[in-house]
């Protein structure tokens, strides 16, 4: 209908958070309603780590529940309980290493315990063995490679879940430009703790991350599921050694580091309603680095 007989959506009809807007597909929906998380909860792993504090943060700042997970119970529950919290929210701690198959399950059914339901993964735990082009181990790359299995095993029992309930599912992968491109030998010699460049079963292992997320994507859509990958660039930790940061910046269009807290928004594009039509992709936040 056009003209002035067409009848514009109220305020009202949105609701306050616009909760109604999915309800008229032939409506466009004001956008902010659309990156809230109000209602869903959200299994991060590794979420008490550098990156992972700050997908937490993200989250519950959408208005989800997050459930946090770590190889510690007590670090994932201390940090579960600094989110913020209003009553319609609750975070909560559970063990979980991604590495082994049986944390997993007992992790991901504790998840599920916990809140009644997991609508959200972030699967971002890594755990990564060290040695260069030179100096890797067989058994060394072959142990970092076991994370992908983790990140695979993880998705599949959110998809059995969320299927199981009828109900839609998200999953995002962490990846990273160094699953897109070689490292610079230069920025690296003699400044790594891991050898004389980042770690080659790194490169590998995010790789087959963003590839194993097209490959969820294309199975898992038919079952409401979208699957996709975010992948960061340079950001160091406080303990990254100084001349290592001040070459990778040399590196950068940009010319510096990225600070978490810039990962907060690609994330939620991604695992909100904001990106319903988004399955299968790699998005990028590096600061230019794979533009070169």
């Amino acid at each position: 209908m056009s003209g002035p007989d067409k009848k514009e959506p109220t305020g009202a009809f949105y609701g306050s958070q616009g909760e109604n807007w999915k309800e008229h597909p032939g409506v466009s929906p004001p956008v902010t309603p659309m990156f809230r998380m109000d209602g869903k909860v959200c299994l991060v792993t590794g979420g008490s780590g550098w990156l992972g504090t700050a997908f937490c943060l993200a989250l519950a700042e959408a208005g989800a529940s997050v459930v946090v997970s770590s190889r510690s119970k007590a670090r994932a529950e201390q940090h579960a309980a600094s989110l913020p919290t209003d009553v319609s929210q609750k975070h909560v701690g559970v063990e979980l290493d991604h590495m082994n198959e049986d944390s997993i399950k007992s992790g991901f059914i504790a998840a599920v315990e916990a809140c009644g339901k997991v609508d959200v993964l972030i699967n971002n735990g890594v755990s990564v063995s060290p040695g260069d082009i030179h100096t890797a181990s067989f058994d060394a790359f072959a142990e970092t490679q076991k994370n992908n299995a983790g990140l695979f095993l993880l998705g599949k029992l959110l998809r059995d879940h969320c299927v199981e309930r009828k109900a839609p599912g998200v999953i995002v992968n962490i990846g990273s430009m160094y699953g897109q491109v070689g490292s610079y030998p230069d920025a690296y010699t003699h400044t790594n703790p891991v050898g004389d460049a980042s770690p080659i079963s790194y490169h590998c292992l995010k790789g087959g991350t963003i590839h194993m997320t097209r490959h969820m994507a294309v199975y898992y859509a038919k079952d409401n599921i979208r699957v996709n990958c975010l992948s960061p660039g340079a950001f160091p930790s406080p303990k990254a050694p100084e001349p290592l940061v001040e070459r990778l910046n040399t590196k950068l269009p940009m010319k510096r580091m990225g600070l978490p807290y810039e990962l907060k928004g690609p994330l939620l594009l991604l695992a909100s309603d904001a990106g319903s039509y988004m399955t299968g992709q790699n998005l990028t936040v590096d600061g230019g680095w794979t533009a070169w």
